[in-house]
């Protein structure tokens, strides 16, 4: 329902902005017809001069006094163009204004924008024409006009009615409101009170003020009787009420405090049961950060560099050039391992309530792996290591990227942390081939490299969760780990290991080129590179 003290507002306020909307149209309506004069005049001003004065420049071709015949007419801003034409040569001379207003001579004889407008130059010899000689056309001049700064003298125009039927109706509206209180005020609060007196009860209810001498004063008067004789009723009630409310609280207390007790209980269920997670969620999204740092780093290495470079003055083109390429392939692999980092805590999600991640769709796998392996780059580049890609093209992959790149990157980073040492150069290789197997087709990939290789002892527990031999270097033994349980748990395929000392490790994945929707669930396992 809409008060009767808003209508009359809204009254008002119509017949005021109709009444500046019809004075703001006739004002326009005049001042269009007044600015539309001036350009007008101007161009009939610009035209004679230009028809008086350069004819005799162009019949001397004389080009330094036609350009400044043409510059001097173009100060108007609402001149876009003057194109100068001598009848033998074709363009002789012109000027126009870029999107900046600025002056350019014309090179050659473009489509330039306004209105334009051509008129002939006539030279007419002092001489000949003492002796009754006939004129002589020596060219053409054509003028373009634009209609930009009418437009935006009307525009502005509208703007100004629009502010000011604004203003006026904020004024007006305070000036009601202030007016109508008088008369609103008593009745809002008359109607407050009986809201109150309603729903609250008439003891929580103060009376109304008795000071009107009116019609008003009579009604709020009458109003307050009627409370305090309501107080008296609702008072032999509320005694009763308050026993058996007091009862209801210890009740509602007791309740409360069993359910909180039972939220305790399962929390601490949940937290026992995602312990095992944490510290491999943790450990997984080391990798994408440290990455994305590293990237961060090098960013602003080089930004530090060419604003240098700016400061002193020294700035080169090669420099920008560098700087702009180093900046592009950073911010990709930020982008790429925030992405990565996001997919990798849902990924842990979706292992942890064992269900089919959301994040499937198929992907041509040589690219990806090229993908993952650039991610990395920044890693790589601190080592001797070289990864080799021998994966053939055209390989449509049915599965989940974010598991395959997490996948890659622990086994690529298990190879770098623990086959090479630091100063020695290896060799990581990643083939990949596809095998028919009845109506499954397979792809196998092989992660092979020409490191110290993994001692016979640990080979057998080597994707056993926190079996490390870097625990005192920070290795948490859980990157191999992960690796399984995202193999055979989300994959639904196999990896297995074999290595002699000295010659390498080789670990083969075998998993399906399309994965199945529900597969065995294999037993839950860590995170990140051992």
């Amino acid at each position: 329902m809409v008060s009767i003290q808003v209508r009359l507002t809204l009254l008002f306020i119509v017949i005021v902005t109709l009444v500046l909307g019809i004075s703001g149209s006739y004002t326009q309506y005049t001042l269009s017809k007044e600015l539309e004069a001036g350009s007008t005049r101007l161009r009939s001003g610009v035209l004679t001069r230009l028809q008086t004065s350069l004819p005799s420049a162009l019949w001397d071709l004389d080009k330094t006094k036609v350009d400044s015949i043409v510059a001097a007419e173009m100060l108007p801003p609402e001149l876009v163009g003057i194109r100068v034409y001598d009848a033998s040569v074709g363009l002789f001379a012109g000027k126009m204004r870029d999107a900046n207003g600025a002056l350019a001579p014309l090179v050659t004889d473009g489509a330039i924008g306004g209105t334009a407008i051509e008129a002939p130059l006539v030279f007419r010899d002092a001489v000949a024409a003492a002796n009754g000689g006939t004129p002589v056309i020596v060219g053409k001049v054509i003028v373009n006009f634009s209609r930009a700064q009418i437009d935006a003298a009307l525009h502005g125009e509208v703007r100004r009615k629009v502010i000011e039927v604004l203003l006026l109706d904020v004024i007006l509206v305070a000036a009601l409101g202030l007016s109508l209180r008088i008369i609103f005020g008593p009745l809002r609060q008359l109607r407050d009170g009986l809201v109150d007196l309603a729903t609250r009860g008439s003891d929580e209810v103060e009376e109304l003020p008795e000071s009107r001498r009116d019609e008003l004063g009579d009604v709020i008067r009458g109003f307050n009787a009627v409370q305090r004789k309501l107080k008296s009723i609702i008072e032999r009630t509320r005694q009763a009420e308050d026993a058996a409310r007091r009862s209801q609280q210890a009740t509602a207390q007791a309740m409360e405090d069993l359910r909180r007790t039972q939220e305790s209980l399962l929390q601490s269920e949940r937290l026992a049961s995602l312990g095992s997670l944490v510290a491999g969620v943790a450990h997984e999204i080391n990798t994408p950060v440290g990455i994305a740092l590293t990237s961060a780093s090098v960013l602003k290495e080089a930004t530090d560099t060419i604003s240098a470079a700016v400061a002193g003055g020294n700035i080169r083109k090669t420099d920008i050039v560098r700087y702009l390429e180093t900046a592009s392939e950073s911010s990709r692999l930020i982008m790429n391992n925030a992405y990565r980092a996001a997919h990798l805590i849902h990924s842990f999600k979706q292992i942890a309530v064992d269900q089919v991640s959301e994040a499937r769709r198929a992907f041509e796998l040589r690219a990806y792996i090229v993908e993952v392996m650039d991610s990395l780059q920044p890693t790589l580049k601190k080592t001797r290591s070289e990864v080799i890609i021998d994966c053939p093209s055209g390989i449509e992959f049915d599965s989940y990227p974010g598991a395959l790149a997490q996948v890659l990157t622990n086994l690529i980073l298990n190879c770098v942390e623990h086959a090479f040492d630091p100063d020695t150069a290896g060799t990581i290789h990643i083939g990949v081939r596809c095998e028919a197997e009845g109506k499954t087709d397979w792809i196998v990939m092989q992660v092979r490299d020409n490191g110290r290789g993994i001692a016979p002892d640990l080979l057998e527990r080597v994707f056993d969760p926190f079996v490390t031999t870097r625990r005192g270097q920070g290795g948490t033994g859980l990157g191999l780990n992960i690796v399984f349980n995202l193999i055979a748990k989300q994959f639904g395929g196999t990896i297995t290991v074999s290595s002699t000392l000295g010659q390498g490790a080789t670990f083969l994945l075998r998993l399906p080129r399309v994965t199945p929707l529900a597969h065995s669930k294999g037993e839950g396992h860590g995170d990140q590179t051992q």
